[in-house]
């Protein structure tokens, strides 16, 4: 039964995955922690390793597309990828399950949690006023080229930042990292800046959830109990996408994820 739990919150979670496009960080963590009494570390580490597989799926397919600028993914992934490095060392020096460690996690996982909430409303307010197209063959008002940002150096500061933030807290992937990507790359389509973000999370979930389990911090046997549930989750959310009303499941998530994110600085 308890087994069972597990596989139904894996769905529940893919589920939400494919209706919304939320990251599976912002809510399948606060779960682990608050539902099922899963310590800080472990809930962080099994939960990075969960969003690497169930976002591989998806990478491969937009690959397959042709529609992930992988100059953009890379860009990003310069500054991601060696912040990940650099904290997954201080974790080992420190201990995952130092009390210390695990309040900054929580804390840290607290304020990630109301950034995305922040993100998720602002994207269900947005709805889909975005540019629609396509391709990549326009530039902006500026005569920047889509793949190119305001300034050579920020993706690889905004990277970093994104790197820790989803090693400490698993959480910031998904919502925050569109933003981040909007926000550097004006010129670019959202369905190319939604690609890319997965694309990138792929990487970046994988090496922190590996070193997470090199320290000790990955519950294998939760983790395949939650992509049994949610690999046929996000199959069936992707499917009710075209028939559910967006705005107002965005919405709510974000007041459940605000809701977790204040819980979590309070402890």
């Amino acid at each position: 039964m308890h087994d069972f739990i597990f596989i139904f919150a894996g769905f529940f979670v893919g589920l939400v995955v494919g209706l919304t496009g939320v990251g599976g960080g912002s809510l399948m963590t606060p779960l682990l922690i608050f539902f099922f009494g899963v310590k800080p570390h472990l809930a962080i580490g099994t939960d990075l390793l969960f969003a690497a597989f169930t976002k591989m799926g998806g990478s491969i397919n937009l690959a397959r597309a042709k529609v992930i600028d992988w100059p953009v993914v890379g860009q990003v992934a310069l500054g991601s990828v060696p912040a990940t490095l650099v904290t997954l060392y201080i974790l080992r020096e420190l201990g995952p399950a130092n009390p210390t460690v695990q309040h900054a996690m929580t804390t840290t996982l607290g304020v990630a949690l109301l950034m995305t909430a922040i993100a998720t409303m602002y994207k269900a307010i947005k709805g889909k006023a975005a540019p629609a197209a396509n391709d990549a063959s326009f530039t902006d008002t500026a005569g920047r080229k889509p793949t190119q940002a305001k300034h050579w150096a920020l993706p690889t500061l905004f990277g970093a930042f994104i790197g820790v933030l989803v090693t400490l807290t698993s959480v910031g992937a998904g919502a925050i990292g569109v933003l981040v990507l909007m926000v550097l790359y004006p010129a670019l389509p959202l369905p190319r800046i939604i690609a890319a973000d997965i694309a990138h999370a792929v990487p970046l979930t994988l090496v922190a959830g590996l070193g997470h389990a090199s320290n000790g911090s990955v519950d294998w046997d939760l983790l395949l109990k939650l992509l049994a549930g949610s690999l046929p989750g996000i199959w069936i959310g992707t499917q009710l996408a075209q028939k559910t009303p967006e705005r107002v499941i965005r919405s709510l998530l974000s007041v459940l994820m605000a809701y977790a994110g204040f819980k979590l600085m309070a402890i």
